[in-house]
């Protein structure tokens, strides 16, 4: 299960809508005899390329999976009938599917006599799929918010400077992490501020998320390194805003906004109707307390530096509205892990009723 664990990662931040999956196939000795993974949607699910891998030496062996069979026909035909018509003899898989349009494989192979365990790793199985999980429990995106900053929770000295609090070891994680999520959003201050790219750098392959840039007037530049051709960017303006003049390789949304900021659960929900699951806010402080503001925060990653800064330099975070202890918003501390002279948290919203804890 481990190894069906670390398949399904090598395709995060490239399968949306659809979930990572990683399989592998043990013939009746414990033998591995073929493996796969989903690489994207209208690819071959893990299944089918696992068992295209293992052959004739599928008949009898065991699927071992990180989520149930698919029973639904989408782009592919139903993942429980493919090991079916292969003469699987046992499957084992860590995570029930949470998608009703997809769920039921497995009562389908029982219903024809394959013996089926789950449950099996499968906290370690729902970290490796979690922003898709997440989203599709919730009906939404997932939204994780980044940072990096300093002991003192301050993201900027107070002359500006931001370059660097964190060191190497850091970024380049902090560039994975961006690779693993659909789209990467930042405000409209940020734009101005820093002028980021938002690509992928620091010898992070994969590929490149979707950029967002809120920027509710309209008043991005022209030649704002978002708007190269690394990736493609989502311009989020108000309704009614002057439409900012930018390559036809990117778009323009227009969005609802009230109290002079744009509707963020406006644009998360278009962003999941898109087929998007999951989005790295790299805004300012401003950003990241709007979001905390409306209770959209599923995770959140930070990155600090054994650094003090004071009072006087930029927090990384705004004010959001919390005027005691029970208005604050308390996360569950999920990894701690050093990088090199730093440490990255990462830390999870309590679950909803259903969810696993």
């Amino acid at each position: 299960m481990r190894r069906a664990i670390e398949l399904a990662r090598t395709a995060l931040g490239q399968t949306s809508p659809n979930p990572v999956v990683g399989c592998v196939i043990l013939d009746p000795d414990g033998v591995p005899v073929g493996e796969g993974f989903h690489r994207g949607a209208g690819h071959m699910h893990a299944e089918t390329e696992a068992l295209a891998s293992a052959g004739a030496r599928a008949r009898g062996a065991t699927a071992v999976l990180t989520l149930e069979p698919c029973a639904h026909h989408g782009r592919t035909g139903p993942c429980a009938d493919a090991l079916l018509a292969a003469g699987i003899g046992r499957v084992v898989y860590a995570v029930p599917d949470p998608n009703p349009a997809a769920a039921g494989g497995a009562e389908r192979l029982r219903a024809a006599g394959v013996p089926v365990r789950s449950g099996v790793l499968r906290a370690e199985a729902e970290r490796g799929n979690e922003l898709w999980l997440t989203a599709v429990r919730r009906a939404r995106l997932c939204v994780t918010w980044k940072f990096g900053g300093s002991l003192d929770g301050r993201s900027a000295a107070p002359d500006g400077t931001s370059r660097w609090i964190t060191g190497p070891a850091a970024r380049r994680d902090a560039h994975a992490l961006r690779a693993a999520h659909d789209a990467v959003l930042v405000g409209s201050g940020t734009l101005a501020a820093d002028d980021p790219q938002l690509g992928l750098r620091h010898g992070v392959a994969g590929r490149a998320p979707l950029r967002v840039v809120l920027d509710r007037g309209g008043a991005i530049r022209s030649d704002a390194r978002v708007l190269d051709d690394a990736a493609p960017t989502l311009v989020a303006i108000a309704k009614g805003a002057d439409r900012p003049r930018i390559p036809r390789r990117h778009e323009v949304l227009e969005l609802p906004s009230a109290d002079g900021a744009l509707d963020l659960r406006a644009l998360t929900d278009e962003l999941y109707a898109r087929g998007l699951r999951s989005v790295l806010l790299e805004g300012g402080a401003r950003l990241a307390a709007s979001f905390a503001a409306r209770g959209l925060l599923d995770r959140v990653v930070g990155y600090l530096a054994p650094l003090l800064l004071g009072s006087a330099a930029r927090p990384v975070l705004d004010d959001f509205g919390a005027s005691a202890l029970a208005d604050g918003q308390r996360f569950q501390l999920d990894d701690v892990r050093r990088l090199d002279e730093d440490v990255r948290l990462t830390l999870r919203a309590t679950p909803l009723p259903g969810e696993p804890a």
